[in-house]
């Protein structure tokens, strides 16, 4: 047992995802069901988190920004950069998940979850501000609650001094929240081992084609976001030479895709931007710990990908209003993904919860989750320092010298 609880938590899962594959492999259906009421508990305790985990830590993220009455230009970019990168990134991943289809051939499959209806833009869109948030909240209507904690989070920045308190009343309810979200997901490893045995005995092999099919949209949505969005920023709007800047951050790209994990990849981070990149203190020391939060690119793409992989699995048609949804959340959920292992997973059932799906699909995810995250994190990190960098070359900080190594060079 002490070598069990010495394991890494995706390590727990891979080994608990194989035991339940061998179960509903092997037994029959209604010996599984026997253990299927442990996934139906640990679906309860994520769902127990929706709410407050997205109210604290979203507001929690909006007010890491209070430094922008002292760095306004900045911090505008900064924010500007972070939005415009994870809208693009959602938009991405939604595109390819369009053209590769994940689900398509196993349509209704899960079950239908929702009647189509009539898409009206601006119905749609008036719907997403809540008249009453205590009712959105007990309702788990996601983009009202979204909505709402993004105005809270607003005001408490322009009332400054005056919010102290209840910022910190906020800090500290996301940290609570993201220590309530540890505890469950060391409950993971069980319930998405009989979630998993419940799904391999009650499915066929259809699913294993769609499934390769969403790892394959979600690695080319990343893929594309790397060569070709990152490195067209950094040329056009940054003006600096993307093999350069990918030469430089190497190190913090290989440690984000070893860890996943971007609080982890922090140091290095900082190390590459101020050592490599020619960034100052001025810059990194806003950007990086706040990208580290809030600017998660790789799920952003995720998003989408995973909302037409969810939607096709279900027979649900995928509207327009259900498009500008999906770049709308892979902006904004990214937001809250930081801050523990396997919050992708409880980003991902907000996701379905707002589009109002069941959580059917979560242990196929949790079971993709570890391969995912390798890329997801990957894509965190460099979209930090593309940030980082563009900021510092528009603002005349960044040391061309440094960035271009020939200052290295002279000192060798």
């Amino acid at each position: 047992m002490k070598w069990w609880f010495r394991q890494q938590l995706y390590t727990q899962i891979f080994i608990c995802i194989s035991i339940g594959v061998a179960l509903g492999f092997f037994l029959s259906a209604e010996k599984v069901a026997l253990i299927k009421p442990f996934g139906d508990i640990f679906i309860n305790l994520l769902m127990m988190l929706i709410v407050p985990l997205t109210f604290f830590t979203l507001i929690s993220g909006i007010t890491k920004l209070e430094d922008l009455r002292s760095l306004r230009s900045l911090g505008g970019m900064t924010i500007l950069y972070y939005g415009l990168s994870s809208f693009i990134a959602g938009g991405l991943g939604l595109a390819i998940a369009l053209i590769i289809r994940p689900g398509k051939e196993a349509m209704g499959l899960l079950g239908q979850a929702a009647e189509p209806g009539h898409f009206n833009f601006v119905e749609n869109l008036v719907s997403w501000f809540p008249r009453n948030p205590i009712g959105a909240m007990a309702n788990a209507e996601m983009l009202q609650i979204i909505v709402f904690s993004m105005i809270v989070g607003i005001g408490l920045i322009l009332m400054g001094k005056k919010a102290e308190a209840l910022t910190r009343f906020v800090n500290d309810g996301a940290d609570l929240m993201i220590t309530i979200t540890e505890f469950v997901m060391k409950t993971a490893p069980y319930g998405i081992m009989a979630l998993v045995a419940n799904m391999v005995a009650n499915m066929g092999g259809s699913m294993l084609k769609e499934v390769s099919r969403f790892l394959i949209a979600d690695y080319l949505a990343l893929c594309v976001l790397l060569t070709v969005t990152y490195p067209l920023l950094l040329k056009f709007v940054g003006n600096v030479r993307p093999l350069r800047f990918y030469r430089n951050v190497l190190q913090p790209m290989l440690v984000a895709a070893s860890t996943t994990s971007s609080g982890a990849t922090l140091p290095v981070s900082i190390a590459a931007a101020e050592d490599n990149l020619g960034l100052p203190e001025k810059i990194w020391g806003f950007t990086l710990p706040l990208g580290a939060t809030i600017n998660m690119n790789g799920m952003a793409a995720a998003i989408g990908v995973i909302g037409v992989f969810a939607c096709n699995l279900h027979d649900i048609p995928i509207t327009p209003a259900l498009m500008l949804q999906f770049m709308f959340l892979g902006m904004v959920l990214s937001v809250g993904a930081a801050g523990v292992k396997g919050a992708g997973l409880v980003m991902s059932s907000i996701l379905l919860s707002t589009l109002g799906l069941p959580l059917a699909l979560i242990p196929v995810l949790a079971a993709l989750w570890p391969i995912l995250d390798i890329g997801h994190t990957a894509c965190n990190v460099t979209g930090d320092l593309v940030g980082s960098t563009i900021i510092g070359s528009r603002m005349g900080m960044l040391d061309e010298e440094i960035f271009c190594g020939s200052r290295a060079q002279r000192a060798e």
